[in-house]
């Protein structure tokens, strides 16, 4: 007997989502089951592992405020001893080279003109130069255009005193020239200047406000009646040149331009020019055979 054909009609079609639901849903439910068939799982294991890992946590304190590590800490057992922290030493700063600049070269120092030559377009000064009290003049240190002192007067009152000496002794001293102004000492430079030339006359005579004459302190001294020596050098081989030289310094006078001594002062010899600084200066200068400019280190 032939079987009918099944047919797939309307009403089947609006059933076949429910079918196909519950064929998904069986074999949700049946995975499980293949799988533990599979593996022999059995749930009794499974419970007994999972209360095993639960009783093995300790559980939290709240009994102190201390930190978890201190609270757990058993005091029966020995403290192991920390282990000391190995140190990295510090690494060194590498060496920067800082460049070097380079120096400057220092600038030639100014040659001071020597002792005898005046400084070039040098200008008067407000003031005179004072070094230790001396008043200072000479080709490096003029004396101000206006100082007008006039003659010192106790270099004056020394004068006499070595006079009235020299008079018991047969010798006439006469101070034939003392204080000189600037403008004094201008007409006479530029008389030397027009008979023997500038640099003759600087040897001998000096500029216009360089003159020691100016300070009131220089006395050119000579004999009376010998008046053929006075100002030269020939004043120095007679008998009251000899006397005045071997003594001036007990009554506070130095020649002040004395033989030998030219590159330092200036000038050439004058054994006629006395300068008044004191007896003790005087005595200091003339035992040590120096100039002022050497005992006062100018």
């Amino acid at each position: 007997m032939q079987s009918p054909k099944y047919r797939f009609n309307k009403k089947d079609k609006k059933n076949w989502p429910i079918v196909l639901a519950v064929i998904l849903g069986s074999l949700v439910l049946l995975a499980p089951v293949v799988w533990m068939g599979l593996h022999n799982w059995s749930l009794d294991e499974s419970i007994t592992a999972m209360n095993f890992q639960k009783t093995d946590e300790p559980e939290p304190s709240h009994s102190t405020d201390k930190p978890v590590d201190e609270v757990n800490e058993d005091p029966n057992q020995t403290q192991k001893p920390e282990q000391p922290k190995e140190t990295v030493p510090p690494k060194k700063p590498e060496k920067t080279e800082t460049p070097v600049e380079p120096k400057e070269s220092p600038s030639p120092p100014v040659e001071k003109p020597a002792s005898d030559e005046y400084i070039p377009n040098q200008k008067y000064p407000s003031t005179p130069t004072l070094v230790e009290g001396f008043v200072i003049a000479n080709k490096h240190y003029p004396l101000p255009t206006d100082y007008n002192k006039g003659e010192d007067s106790k270099a004056r009152e020394a004068f006499d005193q070595m006079a009235a000496a020299a008079k018991l002794d047969g010798f006439e001293l006469v101070a034939f020239s003392t204080f000189r102004s600037f403008e004094r000492q201008e007409t006479l430079y530029n008389q030397y200047v027009s008979k023997d030339g500038q640099q003759a006359a600087d040897q001998y005579s000096a500029r216009p406000g360089y003159s020691e004459h100016q300070t009131g302190l220089a006395f050119d001294i000579g004999e009376r009646n010998f008046e053929q020596h006075w100002a030269s050098a020939s004043f120095g081989k007679t008998p009251a040149g000899q006397w005045i030289a071997s003594n001036a310094h007990k009554y506070g006078f130095i020649m002040r331009y004395p033989l030998g001594k030219e590159e330092v002062t200036g000038y050439m010899h004058e054994s006629w020019h006395f300068r008044y600084v004191g007896v003790e200066p005087a005595t200091d200068m003339f035992t040590n055979k120096q100039t002022l400019e050497e005992y006062l280190d100018l």
